[in-house]
């Protein structure tokens, strides 16, 4: 950085900040770009931008497109040997007191200029720092340009260095015979990753590919060049039938993502320029993971993880998206988070919604497809989107004790419709239920159980109720007297044993037979004792007295014995009070570790004691 001048600024008098160009080159290069390899979009942009700017000042000049310009149309013309990159446009070029102010200040944009201020939405960049960038990969910048805007207007040489000095020099119009800009580069010896023929060829394939003005690539070794962008986009495209449509949207969609898409979806919002498509996923992904998006503004790639142009509930789709009045950032890698942004979201969820409609209503083998693989993405949306509940509640898979089915074929046959608060709540009663005619739905999963209880909103005549172990047991049948009677010594022992656990026992029958007992317990009856637990330990004290102030009345565990099971009805006739003992721990043991729910380390420990015990009196009967 240059000293200031004192004796040029005495005490009180304005000054102007000094920018030392490396210290804010290496910053670009770690904080506001992604990549070295940002350089050439960079200068692609600046030279679609000179290209807008010549149109805007010669409305009649051969214009081309993508595909099939002419040979006199404006395009940009790319150039790489291995020793220098050369970007040239037949763009609006700069006089040399646009030199002086554009190139020369940093932060200070041509798109900022009074005279195209009205048509600034016209253009990609506008906030006057790209050229920097190209520093990221060489150390002199060299333009060479011609004003549009002047006849006859002389050449202009600027030359930029990375030590933040410049040089400019008027040369002959000769110098350069048309209008328009090039920008050479000579790489650094550690830039050639960036700069090889080939690696220039695909990173201009990768920014430019959708761009409306016609880009030609050359390494010097053939004719004139190859075409960066020879085809417009797929969705500008004319087709002859609606179905050759939809396999080439198909087919450029598995090119982009390299994924073959369940569908395709066209996205059209004339508001904003936006035209694009979304491409369904063809296997499930984790619920909130969100995929990144590619957005390009002006035909410029922009990014290819643009997270926010969809909402958080649309991550079974990837859209590829060309959007003329999106703002990107600084460092154009994303989109600037505004109103137009939020308005592009919510129409284009809206877009995703009418699909989702279509297919319900004309397609119902791909909406069986898709519900197959992502009915947990369509969960999320019918919580929050009345329209998708109604039209969709009915088709949407869920576990249940008749198997995975719909809750409309599970309301058919069972008047009421019980669904249980969790995953392991539903595991321990899942097969005693069935066997008692229940229709229990597992609500343990996101959003299942709060849209089971939306049922009657679809279906009025459907009854929705919670689970709970009262319901469960009003189902169980008591025994006769006299077996009560029988194994009350035994029952006895077993309340004994358990009561470390909190845990009560009873004797019933129910089916299936082969399931010689059922833990019936919940989370929150065990978070309520574990908590009374600590308020006892902690007796005394502030820790125990807030505690204490918590402590409700916990409902104890209940371990349920099928008088039904043969093994059961050995247990109960056992009159040895140890050996009662060890078989009620087991046989507890054994109903939790069928619920599926943790382990707590005493339960872990009574499983291995009362295996062992039983094991060891086998060994001793068997002498």
């Amino acid at each position: 950085m240059t000293q200031p001048d004192t004796a040029a600024n005495p005490a009180g008098a304005d000054r102007t900040f000094q920018v030392d160009l490396r210290g804010l080159v290496d910053l670009l290069s770690h904080h506001l770009y992604s990549s070295p390899r940002v350089y050439l979009r960079e200068l692609l942009q600046n030279a679609v931008d000179a290209l807008t700017a010549r149109h805007a000042l010669e409305p009649d000049a051969p214009a081309g497109t993508s595909a099939g310009a002419s040979a006199d149309a404006f395009g940009i013309r790319l150039f790489a040997d291995g020793s220098v990159v050369r970007v040239e446009d037949d763009g609006v070029g700069l006089t040399e007191a646009d030199v002086h102010t554009f190139l020369a200040t940093i932060g200070r944009s041509s798109k900022r200029a009074d005279r195209i201020a009205e048509q600034r939405g016209d253009f990609i960049g506008q906030f006057g720092i790209g050229l920097l960038s190209c520093f990221l990969v060489a150390d002199e910048i060299h333009v060479l340009s011609r004003s549009a805007r002047t006849p006859d207007a002389p050449a202009v040489e600027w030359r930029g260095r990375g030590d933040g000095s410049y040089t400019v020099r008027t040369l002959p119009a000769s110098a350069r015979p048309r209008p328009g800009t090039t920008v050479t580069l000579t790489p650094r010896v550690d830039a050639g990753e960036w700069t090889r023929p080939a690696r220039v060829h695909a990173l201009a394939r990768h920014f430019g590919s959708l761009l409306r003005h016609p880009v030609t690539f050359s390494d010097g070794t053939a004719g004139p060049g190859v075409a960066v962008n020879p085809e417009p986009a797929p969705w500008a495209r004319t087709y002859p039938t609606p179905g050759t449509r939809a396999r080439a949207l198909a087919a450029y969609g598995e090119e982009v993502f390299g994924f073959t898409p369940l569908d395709t979806i066209e996205l059209d919002l004339p508001a904003v320029g936006l035209k694009g498509i979304a491409c369904v996923l063809p296997e499930a992904v984790p619920a909130g993971r969100r995929h990144g998006h590619r957005v390009h503004v002006k035909g410029m790639l922009l990014s290819e993880q643009a997270e926010e142009i969809l909402p958080e509930w649309a991550f079974f789709v990837r859209c590829v998206v060309d959007a003329e009045s999106l703002r990107p950032t600084a460092s154009r890698e994303s989109l600037y988070e505004d109103d137009t942004l939020a308005a592009v979201r919510e129409a284009l969820a809206e877009r995703l919604r009418a699909w989702i409609a279509r297919a319900a209503a004309s397609d119902p083998d791909l909406l069986a497809r898709f519900l197959q693989t992502h009915h947990l993405a369509v969960k999320s949306l019918a919580v929050h989107d009345d329209e998708i509940l109604r039209m969709l509640l009915p088709w949407l898979p869920f576990e249940t004790t008749d198997g995975h089915t719909t809750l409309d074929e599970l309301a058919r046959t069972h008047r009421t419709v019980l669904v249980t608060s969790s995953v392991e709540e539903f595991r321990q009663v899942a097969a005693i239920a069935s066997a008692a005619g229940l229709g229990v739905v597992n609500g343990g999963y996101t959003y299942d159980r709060e849209l089971v209880h939306r049922l009657p909103e679809i279906r009025p005549e459907a009854a929705v109720a919670d689970l709970d172990p009262a319901t469960l047991t009003a189902h169980l049948d008591p025994v006769d007297r006299e077996t009560e009677l029988a194994a009350a010594a035994y029952l006895a022992q077993a309340r004994d044993a358990l009561a470390v656990f909190d845990c009560d026992v009873a004797l019933r029958t129910f089916q299936p037979a082969s399931a010689p007992a059922l833990l019936v317990d919940s989370r929150e009856a065990r978070h309520e004792r574990t908590r009374s637990q600590l308020a006892r330990e902690q007796e005394g004290g502030l820790w125990g007295d807030i505690l204490g102030a918590l402590r409700q009345e916990a409902p104890r565990a209940q371990l349920i014995l099928n008088q039904l099971n043969p093994l059961v009805r050995t247990a109960v006739a056992i009159d040895e009070p140890e050996l009662a003992r060890t078989s009620a721990e087991a046989l507890y043991g054994q109903a939790a570790l069928l619920s599926r729910r943790p382990l707590r380390p005493a339960e872990s420990s009574l499983i291995n004691r009362s295996f062992l015990d039983l094991l060891a009196h086998a060994l001793r009967k068997d002498r």
